[in-house]
């Protein structure tokens, strides 16, 4: 018969479009169905005490527990890896899971790291306060600065990080110049691509980590919150092992164990990254935000139709953007195909032809005028939210950044009259229609 789970004869590697659809599962061997099925399982069982023994002590692969492993999260897994040209993943519970323990598996208390100011408000929450509070130090400087982020390293640096595509501030972050610099100085670059999936590969441009805020545009229809972490598999822990002892020393927490060998042992997916294999083994296993597997389902639908909507999104963006910024009643509209010439050559070394599927304004009316405009659309939602396939609008002095001083909410582009626009596969015509009604009550 036939084996129609390997795909090789068309040609390796599949685009991406493709691999979405069906890297990493072709037919389940029982039921020959298609879709991936939805594992509900605490547990697996194991052929022996010799078995399960090897398992649990990472010298064969296999599945102990779902905290740790499922079979539709694995499936799950494999396609973020493929989305992003990862060599692993980790799917978690949430984005902010996968951004505190990215940085959490190779930092620890009297350790700093580097990051961009330019942040969603929850991550800056995350970085000064709740890291603050375990004594991990967040050193933020300006982006548009790359040399700032070489001027506040030192020895207890353990990685850059920044947005690709910053929220709300829209400003495209330099990934390949800043990665060149960690790379010379020994430095694994951490970036959050929520934003721009599909349309930007930072690990392409250099980015040795991936994370992501999958609740946003790989679910794309506002029902799942998730998060993930991709590995490049490009940053060689043992020659920094000066830095990170984390990953390169026994770990005590798991019998003395040395990630780098036991990735060689464990081998398949599980052993293609020993970053990944240590945080699931460690941070996974001690805090435990691991998708359900419903949850790892529903994004896998979402991955499906990941790059026809990134598209669409990008395309009624640009379209909005252009036509807000001839608005008499807007004094700013920030969109990276409308900004500054230097802007505008990162966003195309970053997404090509895209500019993203965001854009914020602002009216000349200030705080007033933003909300009774924000009160007047009829087709967009108010909502907090991002990444949804429909049309979501918020302002983010009230909402994502009320939580951030105003010192920080001002770095991050944040105004108070500031309009944050998520837009939506919608009819653009439709759209465009809502927000001139709206203009026009303001």
């Amino acid at each position: 018969m036939l084996d129609r789970s390997d795909l090789s004869a068309i040609g390796e590697p599949l685009r991406v479009e493709t691999s979405l659809l069906h890297h990493g599962f072709r037919t389940d061997p029982g039921t020959f169905s298609t879709i991936v099925p939805i594992c509900l399982s605490n547990a697996y069982a194991f052929e022996s005490i010799e078995h399960a023994s090897d398992v649990f002590d990472l010298r064969r692969g296999g599945r102990t527990y779902s905290r740790l492993m499922n079979p539709t999260t694995d499936v799950l897994e494999e396609r973020l890896a493929s989305l992003e040209g990862g060599v692993s993943a980790i799917a978690t519970s949430s984005g902010q899971a996968a951004i505190a323990m990215a940085i959490l598996n190779i930092a620890a208390a009297g350790d700093n790291i580097v990051s961009s100011t330019h942040l969603y408000g929850g991550t800056i929450n995350l970085l000064s306060t709740t890291f603050g509070r375990l004594g991990i130090e967040t050193r933020f400087v300006e982006p548009t600065d790359v040399n700032a982020f070489e001027r506040v390293t030192d020895e207890r640096t353990r990685c850059y990080f920044a947005e690709v595509l910053p929220n709300p501030r829209l400003t495209p972050f330099p990934v390949r110049t800043v990665s060149d610099l960690a790379r010379r100085i020994g430095l694994p670059l951490i970036v959050d691509n929520t934003m721009s999936p599909y349309i930007c590969r930072p690990i392409d441009l250099g980015a040795n980590i991936v994370v992501h805020s999958t609740s946003k545009y790989v679910c794309g229809h506002g029902t799942t919150i998730g998060g993930a972490i991709i590995d490049a598999g490009s940053f060689d822990w043992a020659e920094n092992s000066c830095r990170f002892a984390l990953m390169t020393e026994p770990d005590h927490s798991h019998g003395g164990i040395m990630w780098l060998e036991a990735a060689e042992r464990v081998g398949g997916p599980y052993g293609r990254s020993p970053y990944l294999l240590k945080l699931r083994n460690t941070l996974m296993r001690d805090f435990g935000p691991c998708p359900s597997p419903f949850a790892s389902f529903l994004l896998l639908q979402g991955l499906e139709t990941l790059p026809l909507r990134m598209e669409r999104h990008c395309e009624n963006a640009e379209r909005l953007a252009r036509a807000i910024a001839g608005q008499a009643k807007v004094c700013d509209v920030s969109y990276p195909l409308l900004a500054p010439v230097s802007q505008r050559n990162q966003a195309r070394e970053n997404m090509g032809r895209y500019g993203g599927p965001l854009l914020q304004f602002e009216l000349s009316g200030g705080i007033a005028a933003g909300r009774t405009f924000v009160e007047s659309l009829r087709l967009a939602y108010h909502v907090s939210n991002i990444g949804d396939a429909r049309t979501l609008v918020t302002h983010p002095a009230s909402t994502t950044h009320a939580s951030v001083s105003p010192a920080a909410r001002a770095a991050a582009g944040v105004r108070d009259g500031t309009i944050r626009v998520s837009v939506g596969i919608e009819h653009i015509d439709d759209i465009m229609a809502d927000f001139q009604q709206a203009f026009a009550k303001v």
